[in-house]
């Protein structure tokens, strides 16, 4: 039997009729018959199964019981699933905008000027009416108060600021102090004199915000702490902490030095800032 024939036979199969009968066991009575052919069978046949397969769809994608399929989260959990997601995307946010304040903090401590300084401006302050007032470059904050402008103001006494009486500084260095503090000559520090390689203490427990090297200051690090207080050790001979970490009371994070422009022997510069003020420090800490 050659090609051409099985394919005539096999269709002549598929065209045959065939009787599908239901029929009285008892009485051998004819209850219900139907006439078929194999083409209306598989066509039935593949008719039944895409219904079937598009009733099991719908089920599965619109009802409750996709969660008892294995594998597939539950309510609870797509829940837990979508805070998550929120909650990454709150925290990719918060650390952009953590990377962006300290770089603001490294470009001020450097003595330069922030890129998004020079572009914004306040709307509601004319410039006709604008007023400025310089500062010595020997000032951690010297770009942050040009910019500010009004809104920062110096501490014109030595009157404690109650918001911060009760709280206890560490001694950063004993010894004599050389310079003090004073408006009218645009120190905002003390400088202290100790003994040679003496070792310089963190005033209270916080957060390293810059450390590194300027030209005017040379080895420089700066300490966040709570209550929106930030100190600042200048002229150091080495540095014992780094960017970010975690300091505390006491702690030792310098070694007194000489480095810097504007230097006049081994000493530390010694600042304490309170809300953009600056503060004399002999009003709180005992040297």
């Amino acid at each position: 039997m050659n090609r051409k024939e099985l394919r005539k036979k096999i269709f002549q199969m598929l065209k045959d009729h065939y009787r599908l009968i239901i029929y009285n066991d008892s009485t051998i009575q004819t209850v219900w018959s139907i006439k078929l052919t194999p083409i209306k069978v598989l066509t039935l046949g593949s008719l039944g199964a895409i219904l079937l397969i598009l009733f099991t769809t719908v089920i599965i994608a619109y009802t409750p019981l996709r969660e008892n399929i294995p594998g597939y989260p539950s309510a609870k959990v797509r829940q837990q699933i979508l805070s998550n997601y929120i909650l990454v995307d709150s925290l990719e946010n918060e650390i952009k905008t953590r990377d962006n304040y300290f770089e603001k903090i490294k470009t001020l401590f450097a003595g330069e000027v922030p890129s998004e300084a020079t572009n914004k401006s306040d709307s509601s302050l004319k410039v006709a009416e604008a007023r400025f007032r310089s500062f010595n470059v020997d000032s951690m904050f010297e770009d942050k108060l040009n910019q500010e402008k009004n809104n920062l103001t110096i501490q014109q006494n030595r009157k404690r600021l109650p918001s911060i009486a009760n709280i206890h500084f560490f001694t950063p260095l004993r010894g004599l102090i050389t310079n003090k503090f004073n408006i009218k000559t645009d120190h905002l520090a003390v400088d202290i004199v100790g003994k040679q390689n003496a070792r310089i203490s963190c005033v209270l427990d916080g957060t390293v915000v810059f450390a590194g090297w300027t030209m005017d200051t040379g080895y420089s690090i700066f300490v966040q702490h709570e209550s929106n207080i930030i100190s600042a050790y200048k002229h150091n001979a080495e540095l014992l902490k780094n960017i970010g970490e975690k300091v505390k009371a006491g702690e030792v994070i310098a070694i007194m030095g000489n480095s810097g422009e504007l230097t006049t022997g081994p000493h530390l510069h010694f600042e304490l800032w309170h809300n953009g003020l600056a503060l004399d420090p002999e009003t709180y800490i005992d040297f």
